[in-house]
């Protein structure tokens, strides 16, 4: 008899419900959330279990790494997919979200997401504290700039290196003012140089890696958007074919038909927020600041001049998201015309 079993796991606790292939609840439990407890639930040589599923959160990746090292057939399920499922319960508990999960590894009625390898989740936490460092610096600075200009003070246009100096330059006597903005200035100054010392890992890693130089081939494409790239896809073999990585970055258009009702409306903005982010920033690097044409550009300035710049960026986001991709699985470079390209 095969078994199947649903983890709602939480940061202390994990529920878990283990069903048969008729539906029926064999088991029930609640562990502490460490792997040695949950693994004491699921190894029972008692269960032969066909698909065990947990949802997709904040220590799905941990626990499902140890899972599946331990040879259990561990599945990591969409959140958004499996919320919609659990919807239908009256009652929100973890066991009755447990008993759910079960049920949906029973039926089939869950869709699978790529648990990402350990060099991409770390390489991904470096890229989640070099922003989180790089807006609260900018934070501080428009903070500065809004209150100095309550007393008149316009700090202007400066750049990053001679901001402290303009700030200073303007509470120089107004003693009070001095006061009160000085710490706001050293800790600005701590960040800017910690996201230095992360902004030099970055760049160290893109550049012993093959893929990231490739992608950055490409016009509007550096050293972050590339290395982002790298982690977010991670194994570019789970996209059947290069187009389908525009939609899993949100950047499809959202569709809803019903009887007679059909609108297509702007962008799903599904999947991940950064990479969407930084798909965006290099293609508006490439249509406002890259000098040198290509046909890509010329491609998207067609499209601005129809349809208006904003979709322009949008389109030639995704279609930069499509390139990166067939780059990445064919081991080519960026070809800036289209005979080299047809070629």
């Amino acid at each position: 008899m095969a078994y199947f079993a649903g983890l709602d796991v939480s940061v202390k606790e994990t529920s878990i419900c283990l069903v048969d292939d008729a539906g029926k609840i064999v088991r029930e439990a609640r562990v502490v959330s460490e792997p040695e407890a949950l693994l004491q639930v699921l190894t029972n040589t008692v269960y032969r279990f066909k698909r065990i599923g947990l949802e997709a959160g904040p220590l799905s990746q941990w626990l499902y790494s140890v899972l599946a090292e331990a040879g259990l057939p561990v599945i990591c399920v969409e959140t958004r997919h499996m919320r919609a499922m659990l919807k239908a319960r009256i009652n929100k508990t973890d066991r009755n979200d447990a008993r759910g999960i079960a049920q949906m590894m029973r039926v089939g009625l869950y869709r699978p997401v790529h648990v990402k390898t350990l060099r991409s989740q770390k390489l991904r936490a470096l890229l989640t504290h070099r922003k989180l460092l790089q807006s609260k610096a900018i934070a501080i600075e428009n903070d500065l700039r809004a209150s100095l200009r309550n007393f008149g003070l316009k700090v202007g246009m400066v750049g990053t290196v001679k901001f402290e100096a303009r700030i200073r330059e303007l509470v120089e006597n107004l003693a009070d003012l001095a006061v009160l903005v000085e710490p706001l200035l050293i800790v600005r100054r701590v960040l800017r140089e910690q996201l230095g010392i992360l902004h030099r890992r970055v760049l160290a890693v893109v550049r012993d890696d093959d893929v990231c130089r490739r992608l950055m081939t490409i016009p509007g494409v550096g050293p972050v958007v590339a290395l982002t790239y790298r982690v977010t896809v991670d194994v570019p073999a789970r996209f059947r074919n290069s187009k389908a990585v525009g939609a899993v970055f949100g950047l499809t258009p959202a569709k809803y038909q019903s009887g007679e009702n059909d609108r297509t409306g702007a962008i799903s903005r599904c999947g991940d927020e950064m990479m969407r982010m930084m798909l965006y920033e290099a293609a508006q690097s490439m249509l406002v600041r890259a000098a040198k044409w290509s046909w890509l550009k010329a491609w998207a300035m067609k499209i601005a001049r129809h349809r208006g710049m904003k979709k322009a960026i949008v389109a030639l986001a995704r279609r930069l998201a499509v390139i990166m991709h067939r780059i990445w699985v064919d081991g080519t470079d960026f070809r800036w015309t289209r005979e080299v390209a047809a070629a």
